[in-house]
């Protein structure tokens, strides 16, 4: 048994999950982090940091982009068309917060130096296809590039339709998944530690005592694997602790 102690970078939606669901031809999603990037248990989710990644997500109706950059600044998704199989995503780099000025106004705060993989939720446009493969071609800031996925045959939620709200997974590189979990925008989850077994790993969550918001939004986090995982077979993540007690399958794209 192979076991690694990662944590990866948590981030969650601070608008409606229905907004982001219903609203699919455009949405927008503002992701907060839940990790502290000075934490001693944490390892960066693979990644060069010069391109994006794509994952599925929410049986197909949902996905998300990552890239990489700092962990406090965390990109939103603004806007999301579609032409045919081919998905333009238009992300914002978020600010980590306002903080006061000297003269009562608001002013805002420097992302962190630091270089992790970041995941932006975004709702899959009705019309398209996710049994397809589907091209996205992203722009953050003065960057454009393309990211890929392949058509995924199990994924039967249709684009525009009602989530279950129930968590999903999906990779986005031979080392790296994207979680997707339903819960309080202002509670994301953190990540205590990662166990990689044969055919799946173990995520153990930190089960504290927070002020909650009560609204149900959706919360991305990236979790980093060991490297020697073969993406194209079965693979589940077993959720413990945090009350995300859940057998998740990874899905492929």
């Amino acid at each position: 048994m192979n076991t690694a102690s990662r944590l990866a970078l948590s981030a969650s939606a601070l608008l409606g999950a229905a907004l982001l669901v219903v609203g699919c031809a455009s949405g927008g999603q503002q992701p907060a982090s839940s990790a502290d990037p000075d934490d001693s248990n944490s390892a960066p989710a693979p990644g060069s940091g010069d391109d994006f990644e794509a994952a599925w997500l929410d049986d197909g109706r949902m996905f998300a982009i990552v890239s990489w950059g700092s962990s406090t600044c965390i990109p939103m998704v603004e806007d999301v068309t579609a032409d045919g199989q081919t998905v333009t995503v238009t992300l914002t780099e978020a600010a980590s917060g306002d903080a006061e000025g000297g003269d009562g106004g608001d002013t805002e705060q420097a992302c962190t130096a630091d270089l992790v993989a970041r995941a932006s939720i975004g709702a899959l446009p009705e019309g398209v296809d996710p049994t397809k493969d589907v091209e996205f071609t992203v722009t953050l800031g003065d960057m454009t590039d393309d990211a890929e996925l392949d058509g995924n045959p199990a994924l039967t939620g249709g684009p525009g339709e009602q989530t279950e709200y129930t968590p999903s997974a999906g990779w986005f590189d031979d080392e790296g998944i994207v979680l997707l979990t339903w819960g309080s925008s202002s509670c994301p989850p953190i990540v205590e530690g990662v166990e990689e077994q044969a055919g799946g790993a173990t995520v153990t969550f930190k089960t504290e005592d927070r002020m909650c918001t009560m609204d149900m939004a959706p919360r991305a986090t990236v979790i980093g694997l060991s490297g020697d995982v073969d993406d194209d077979d079965e693979f589940t993540l077993t959720l413990v602790g945090d009350n995300l007690d859940a057998t998740v399958p990874v899905q492929r794209g």
